[in-house]
């Protein structure tokens, strides 16, 4: 009983000394980059040629990167970041589509597991040797898990409309 309580006490003792280190020691980050690495999905799948989201977000600070440098955002994320930097913006270069999804075609699946390895939202479920299937809530259509495909079985899909996610297109301009 000695022991535990011991062990106990040191655990707690140490525990606190570090808590207090961490609040006193804490080195401050930049304001502007966190601000907009939460502008942006943070899947961090590289598609920007960054090292996640997080180094993304320090790019497009420093202006090293443009604000649309984000596909998986779109014009979106684009729009929103420049606001917040109050930074002009040329999304001419930008094509938007839409959002959009993986799917796994079931007959090409041999449920290597090579998608679930690059999947960054964890969207790809399945097992060894089982056909894989993508949860659509988690995906953001990065296309990380595409290439990994050894038999091409993973493609990226628009969303489908459905009731929950259908929009009514703007009224064409009257003359």
């Amino acid at each position: 009983m000695i022991a535990v309580l011991s062990l106990t006490l040191l655990g707690a003792a140490l525990g606190l000394i570090l808590g207090v280190a961490a609040k006193f020691l804490a080195v401050e980050g930049n304001a502007g980059v966190k601000e907009v690495e939460q502008l942006l999905p943070g899947t961090n799948c590289g598609q920007c040629g960054y090292p996640g989201c997080g180094g993304a977000a320090a790019a497009i600070a420093a202006g090293d990167a443009s604000a649309a440098c984000c596909p998986p955002g779109g014009r979106a994320v684009a729009r929103a970041i420049a606001e917040k930097l109050g930074i002009g913006l040329d999304l001419s270069g930008m094509a938007d589509d839409g959002p959009k999804l993986a799917i796994v075609a079931e007959d090409l699946c041999i449920g290597c597991c090579r998608c679930l390895k690059t999947c960054p939202t964890d969207a790809i479920v399945g097992a060894s040797k089982q056909i894989h299937n993508v949860m659509q809530e988690a995906c953001t259509g990065c296309a990380a898990c595409v290439e990994p495909c050894p038999t091409e079985a993973i493609q990226i899909v628009p969303v489908p409309v459905t009731l929950p996610n259908w929009v009514m297109p703007r009224p064409l301009a009257v003359a």
